[in-house]
């Protein structure tokens, strides 16, 4: 089921919606962050203000964004489609597969410690969970998704969106989803989509691959790594790891998805798997502020964050299709380091950072290495088809590029 929990995001004809935005001084909101003296543009907060509202045809329940640079931070949020009240900032909401990042840094912090070897295999962390056909797939291979596993699969090929509503409070382990993906009922083994290392392909089993092995190394969960390892010691105090408690904290981003009747149902509470989260903008902001800041990794592995995997020849690998890695003078090239991936802004600007779709959202954080600029972002789904790219991310880009007619960027 979690196939088209994936892949859904709905569908409604959004109202304009008045928008609610603050600006914060740096120092004043950035307590997590280093203190960074690159100057940068100030921020375009009334285009900022106008992007975050919902417009006609968004197709979304409402939203929430933060834009920072090192001198601003701007924040705000839409109202919610359905009440009418105007969504606070601060709103917690599913990351999704932005939690991708978060198991790529606790497996780097592992590596540093010298207990897991990122080239070593998987069949030598976890064997016996592959397929025994299948050829040696090593961890960095899970992590910059190059593993050429096959996709995720719950034992229905194609869910109907009733069933994915029926069961969003059910919860599955890593190992469940493993099981169910590569050793089916009837008994077939599904094939690789690729040799390992040789071609890029998204993969949301190989994460999940990935979080076994932290457990299976550790002897803890996930949700208890991650939080002593990364939640706790940056005070990300409105981040969690739920680990199947369906209960969302308060305030709350909404999602809505629509059912076989057209009937908006409220999708906020659902349990998912072992790797999901919940967070707000600004615990996310902080978190790729001290992760690109080295304050999560050391030097070695915030490098291997950002490698890109290579050939022979030092050329990154090349993404089996169109579906991603599409945007760019590297268009059709392996787009994705580890645990994070790269963009290009139309003046030539490159962020790093991970999108994350769930149940009802759909949101993403992007930075700079050097964090000059970081943007993030999540808006609530209305309907069963919404956009899986909502319009707010484009909005949010166009708004940080257009300088304000007010230098000092006030309002």
């Amino acid at each position: 089921m979690h196939t088209l929990k994936r892949r859904l995001t709905p569908l409604l004809l959004a109202t304009a919606a008045l928008a609610s935005a603050s600006v914060l001084p740096a120092a004043a909101a950035e307590p997590h962050g280093p203190a960074l003296t690159a100057s940068s543009p100030a921020l375009n907060t009334t285009a900022l203000d106008a992007a975050v509202a919902l417009e006609p045809g968004d197709r979304m329940s409402g939203q929430v964004a933060r834009v920072a640079t090192p001198d601003q931070v701007w924040q705000g949020s839409s109202t919610d489609t359905f009440t009418g009240r105007t969504i606070s900032p601060d709103a917690h909401f599913h990351i999704g597969s932005m939690s991708k990042t978060f198991v790529a840094v606790v497996l780097l912090q592992l590596e540093a410690e010298h207990r897991v070897d990122l080239d070593q295999t998987v069949q030598h962390y976890l064997p016996g969970t592959l397929p025994a056909s299948y050829p040696p797939i090593t961890v960095r291979q899970l992590l910059n998704h190059t593993s050429g596993l096959p996709a995720m699969s719950f034992g229905i090929p194609n869910p109907t969106v009733d069933q994915v509503l029926d069961e969003r409070l059910d919860y599955f382990t890593f190992d469940e989803i493993i099981r169910a993906s590569l050793f089916p009922a009837d008994g077939s083994t599904p094939p690789l989509h690729f040799t390992p290392g040789t071609e890029q392909e998204y993969s949301s089993l190989g994460y999940r691959v990935a979080g076994a092995v932290i457990e299976q190394v550790t002897g803890h969960s996930f949700s208890d790594e991650v939080t002593a390892r990364v939640l706790r010691p940056l005070h990300l105090n409105q981040t969690t790891a739920p680990a199947g408690d369906s209960r969302m904290p308060r305030p709350a981003l909404h999602g809505y998805v629509t059912d076989s009747t057209g009937r908006p149902v409220d999708v906020t509470r659902q349990a998912d798997d072992s790797g999901a989260m919940i967070s707000t903008a600004a615990d996310l902001d902080h978190f790729v502020t001290a992760l690109y800041g080295g304050r999560l990794l050391a030097t070695a592995q915030l490098d291997e964050l950002f490698a890109l995997p290579r050939d022979g020849n030092g050329n990154p690998v090349p993404y089996v299709d169109g579906s991603d890695c599409n945007t760019g003078p590297a268009t059709g090239k392996a787009c994705y380091g580890v645990g994070v991936k790269t963009i290009a802004l139309p003046d030539g600007t490159v962020l790093w950072g991970k999108t994350g779709h769930d149940l009802g959202y759909a949101g993403a954080f992007f930075a700079t290495r050097d964090l000059r600029l970081r943007v993030v972002y999540d808006a609530g789904t209305a309907t069963s088809d919404a956009p899986s790219t909502p319009a707010l991310a484009n909005r949010l880009i166009a708004a940080v590029l257009t300088p304000p007619q007010n230098p000092a960027g006030a309002h």
